[in-house]
């Protein structure tokens, strides 16, 4: 396996830990069950909350800079072109997919975000390093002078479940940029970086470890910064002021939260390269990576089939975290089955061949 290939295949099996994420989160928000089950339970599924996704969308912006690199080098206009149009096309696919899953009652839906930064990619395919991490720190400071100047609850229902107004104009470009699950104030700041990380070399094998150690020790630092900053306003601010400021939890989204999860996510990045290339013929590493290659079909299929099943049998609103963890652990060892088997045969999975035929 060739060193390209391997990073390749690293970040499917990246992908398919940041599905596995998601799929945790959603089902313990669809279930109603965050307040639920023993201390260590609640404490082990809050991990994911806000860094799966941050994953997933980092992963996003590295996977277009890699389908973009040859674009961007030899400056081909007709290549560009190309590349630009296929960007825009997936953009329009995924803004109709999330909004159908919007329409069924999915409310974190991540894809309609989605769309909106593979449109912004769409304009940047030749732009340089310095104006992605320039544009990346923009996005980030604004986002922060927003939390401060706007009303964040805004739209929301008192359990920030139900967004009241997302159907109307205002609501629907109100949680799109500022006070949605993944807004792209400041959600884009995951994709620019992905898109920066995708044009260097910390992904070659030299510079692996390092990327670990670094990403790891950014964690750590900014989590340790956030205890702190929080324990030490308390006495000034109340205590819910300090944490809406100073929190690395997903809502709000915090300067903190952003920095936070941008290195957790390329921890994980760096340990899914090390994996894959110290276990590479490993049965087990070579269906995690299927399942990585089916991530859309995963997302959706969560959602519709998963949910769907739930809320047949009248189960879906249960309340229970255990029972949250423990099906969402099942669907993703079934998920992991099913990519092992479709890609014995096909080539992608069903919702990436719908896409790539239609864009």
């Amino acid at each position: 396996m060739s060193q390209s290939t391997e990073r390749i295949t690293a970040l499917d099996y990246a992908r398919a830990w940041a599905i596995f994420g998601m799929i945790i989160v959603n089902y313990k928000l669809a279930m109603q069950a965050e307040n639920d089950g023993a201390a260590w339970l609640r404490a082990i599924a809050g991990l994911f909350e806000g860094r799966a996704s941050a994953l997933f969308v980092i992963l996003a912006g590295i996977g277009v800079s890699l389908m973009c690199a040859k674009a961007r080098t030899s400056m081909d206009k007709e290549l560009i072109r190309r590349n630009r149009n296929s960007l825009l096309r997936r953009s329009a696919f995924l803004l109709a997919t999330g909004l159908l899953l919007l329409l069924l009652g999915w409310t974190a839906d991540i894809l309609h975000y989605y769309a909106v930064f593979m449109l912004i990619a769409s304009t940047l395919i030749t732009v340089s390093d310095n104006k992605i991490l320039g544009l990346c720190a923009g996005t980030l400071l604004l986002s922060q002078i927003f939390l401060l100047v706007f009303d964040y609850s805004k739209g929301w229902d008192s359990s920030f479940h139900t967004y009241l107004d997302f159907w109307t104009i205002h609501g629907f470009i109100r949680n799109l940029t500022l006070n949605g699950f993944h807004p792209i104030f400041p959600w884009a700041c995951f994709f620019l970086i992905g898109m920066w990380i995708g044009r260097k070399r910390w992904m070659n094998r030299e510079n692996q470890s390092k990327l670990l150690l670094y990403a790891l020790s950014g964690t750590v630092i900014l989590e340790v910064l956030s205890y702190l900053l929080i324990h030490l306003t308390s006495a000034m601010l109340d205590k819910d002021s300090a944490s809406f400021l100073f929190s690395t939890k997903p809502m709000p989204p915090t300067l903190l939260y952003v920095l936070s999860s941008t290195c957790s996510s390329l921890s994980i990045i760096a340990i899914s390269l090390l994996v894959v290339h110290t276990f590479r013929d490993s049965l087990l590493t070579k269906a995690i990576i299927r399942t990585g290659q089916l991530s859309l079909s995963h997302y959706i299929g969560h959602v519709i089939i998963g949910l769907g099943f739930l809320e047949a049998l009248g189960f879906l609103e249960n309340g229970n975290l255990a029972f949250a963890v423990t099906y969402a652990c099942v669907y993703f060892a079934a998920a992991i089955l099913f990519s092992y088997v479709w890609r014995t045969w096909m080539k992608r999975g069903p919702i990436e061949l719908l896409m790539r035929k239609i864009t």
